[in-house]
């Protein structure tokens, strides 16, 4: 492995600045909004379900109740979004989840609400996270010519948002009204849909054939399976969700809270969050010739994250890692992100996405649902330092693989911010 592979060379792109794009603007301001009312909706669930009175048990079914059609439907939401093309699939989800928000704020304003009613609302909106997901990916290329930086400037405003949403619900509900802060997560929805309807008009690569969606998914799949650097990151990246992922939340905010206090805690989780920022800002301005190389060297970082709780660090070097395990976890991102969407032909990149979303998230609630008993049987502590341990081998393993590590850059950006798509860079 040379060090030209490896090591990042820092370069100033040739490149237009994605703001320059009123259509990244537009894109960059949906998506945002969106991010926000995502980070808001789990403080106001929480809230709803326990001021209803059906306890801790009542925030899992309904958590579980959003969660599942995401992971059942992601797949066909990339078919209908290379189909119809993204633009119109992800406004109609942002209208969708916009009119659940608005019919669960009037359901909390009544005397009695249900919490079959809570959940039946969750799962619409999950459907129509799951229409709106896989899009994504095929957004950027055609809003953005330099798309790593645009994808740097998407990261800095998921961590912003992931930030500032937990903490504007918080306070909606404090001083205003739980019902309130769900009327605020539908109107960041609908100016989701307002940003992303006139990107309806950029010309774009569709899906004309007449074959059955299910022969449409197999397409899909045998452009997935057909390149063994995207499968193969997948692969590995379930097994990541399954033992670090899962974990890592659920064990980490209980050990840290027990060391730390709930205050303690909090700073930990931000600097976190400012870790993501920081990654982001590099991502912006690190351009390394073996994007995935790069980006999975930097996710050894993340390794720190179950790690300081496990060894029971102090508060300062606990957040310092956070910040790193943070700014790793971000480059990485902006990594895997440009790589999918520079050798992805456009016509199927949104079915591509959707097998990555699928692939990605499937097993980190099994993770989560063993963290419990795995604790009590072996110690909160030595589940995550075994965490730890699997995240470094399992970063090895990807870098063991040799279509990974030879994936370079994409020879030149196929699609400009005018939205007309060139031939593919590196399609096969």
């Amino acid at each position: 492995m040379t060090i030209d592979g490896v090591t990042a060379e820092r370069e100033q792109s040739s490149l237009p600045s994605p703001w320059r794009s009123s259509r990244f603007r537009l894109f960059f301001t949906a998506r945002s909004t969106s991010l926000l009312a995502d980070g808001m909706l789990m403080v106001s669930l929480t809230t709803a379900v326990l001021g209803a009175g059906y306890g801790a048990a009542g925030v899992g079914y309904a958590l579980a109740a959003w969660m599942a059609p995401i992971v059942l439907l992601v797949l066909f939401g990339g078919v209908l979004a290379d189909r119809f093309t993204p633009q119109v699939m992800m406004v109609g989800a942002d209208v969708v989840r916009m009119v659940a928000m608005l019919a669960l704020a009037v359901l909390l304003i009544g005397t009695e609400v249900r919490l079959w009613h809570i959940m039946a609302l969750l799962a619409l909106s999950g459907a129509a996270t799951a229409m709106f997901q896989p899009g994504l990916a095929s957004l950027v290329p055609q809003v953005a010519e330099d798309i790593q930086r645009a994808n740097a400037l998407l990261r800095i405003s998921e961590a912003i948002c992931t930030l500032l949403g937990p903490g504007v619900a918080g306070l909606l509900v404090a001083y205003w009204d739980v019902a309130g802060s769900f009327v605020v997560i539908a109107a960041a929805y609908a100016l989701s849909a307002l940003g992303l309807a006139p990107l309806r008009k950029l010309g774009t690569v569709r899906d004309e054939s007449d074959d059955p969606i299910w022969q449409r998914l197999a397409t899909g799949w045998h452009e997935f399976r057909s390149r063994s650097w995207l499968w193969g990151v997948i692969a590995v990246w379930a097994v990541y969700g399954l033992f670090v992922f899962g974990p890592a939340l659920p064990l980490g905010a209980a050990l840290l809270t027990e060391q730390h206090g709930a205050s303690g805690y909090g700073w930990i989780a931000s600097a976190d969050g400012a870790g993501t920022i920081v990654g982001g800002l590099l991502g912006m301005r690190v351009r390394p010739r073996r994007p995935l190389v790069a980006g999975a060297c930097a996710m050894f970082f993340f390794s720190l994250n179950p790690l300081a709780p496990a060894l029971g660090w102090s508060f300062t070097v606990t957040a310092v890692t956070g910040v790193v395990a943070g700014c790793g976890f971000a480059f990485w991102g902006v990594m895997w992100a440009t790589s999918v969407q520079s050798h992805i032909p456009l016509a199927v990149l949104s079915r591509v996405s959707a097998y990555d979303v699928a692939g990605s998230i499937m097993v980190i609630p099994l993770g989560r649902a063993l963290a419990g008993p795995a604790a009590d049987s072996f110690g909160a502590d030595r589940v995550l330092l075994f965490s730890s341990v699997m995240g470094v081998v399992c970063i090895l393993v990807m870098l063991s693989i040799p279509a990974i590590r030879s994936l370079g850059r994409a020879p030149k950006e196929r699609t400009g911010a005018d939205g007309h798509a060139g031939s593919p860079a590196g399609a096969g």
